[in-house]
């Protein structure tokens, strides 16, 4: 019979995706704030950023910056 994974099972995983994600966001918010310029409101890419997941901030860093 099959053991039933639970969450816990699961965090040792999970943990490297959080911090990843945490810490992208957290570069991307800086950036943001530091720069002048960029492609469309700040606001709207402060959103994208914390809303968007791990996507959102990739978004920015390919998308959002101008140079």
């Amino acid at each position: 019979m099959e053991e039933v994974k639970t969450f816990w099972d699961y965090l040792p995983y999970l943990i490297p995706v959080l911090l990843l994600q945490l810490g992208l966001a957290i570069f991307c918010l800086i950036d943001l704030a530091r720069r002048n310029r960029t492609k469309g409101p700040k606001w709207m890419w402060a959103i994208i950023i914390i809303l968007g997941e791990l996507i959102g901030p990739l978004v920015y860093l390919l998308i959002g910056r101008e140079e």
